[in-house]
């Protein structure tokens, strides 16, 4: 059983904006765009699996019809809540809120929202029920996401890494720790 994790489409905002859980929408994706990322995934699908968050849903239910399957909508697969960050610019949040939150980046929640670690549980629980399905599932998701499955399978410098938009990683979720 294969898990592949497909990070959603370039957010209609304006760069360098905090956008969590906020709902904002992707630009859309031609039909070339979109024939060129049917070709990067593998083969196919039991399930599609995506965050109840516009930006993963459009692209999901997009999917579905040329996968012939529901989308299921999980909200374990959302990006981390923010809180009084969401839709801020980065550089209007106070220099030592984020301090505070790169001296503890799991623990803290100067923003009000949700930790690092509380996401870091709501993912593994995700990670442990797609193991169980016993068949292979595409999962439209977040950069926050993937790094949480990322730290989830004990990888080294999961909050370094990078999947670009409508790019995809493909994982087997019984490695969870």
């Amino acid at each position: 059983m294969a898990l592949t994790l497909l990070r959603h489409g370039e957010p209609e905002i304006a760069k360098g904006t905090c956008y969590g859980q906020s709902d904002v929408t992707t630009r859309p994706l031609d039909d070339g765009r979109f024939s060129a990322l049917m070709n990067a995934l593998p083969g196919s699908f039991a399930r599609i699996d995506s965050s109840p968050l516009i930006r993963c849903t459009a692209l999901a239910e997009r999917l579905a019809v040329y996968f012939d399957l529901p989308v299921h909508a999980d909200p374990r697969l959302m990006e981390i809540d923010f809180g009084n960050w969401e839709m801020l610019p980065w550089n209007a949040i106070s220099r030592s809120e984020i301090d505070a939150w790169a001296q503890d980046v799991e623990g803290a929640r100067p923003h009000g929202g949700e930790s690092v670690a509380q996401m870091i549980e709501r993912v593994r629980a995700y990670l442990r029920d797609a193991a169980d399905f016993g068949g292979d599932i595409l999962a439209v998701t977040h950069l926050g996401v993937v790094r949480c499955v990322a730290a989830a399978l004990g990888r080294p410098n999961p909050f370094e890494m990078e999947l670009g938009f409508g790019q995809s990683l493909t994982i087997e979720p019984k490695e969870v720790v």
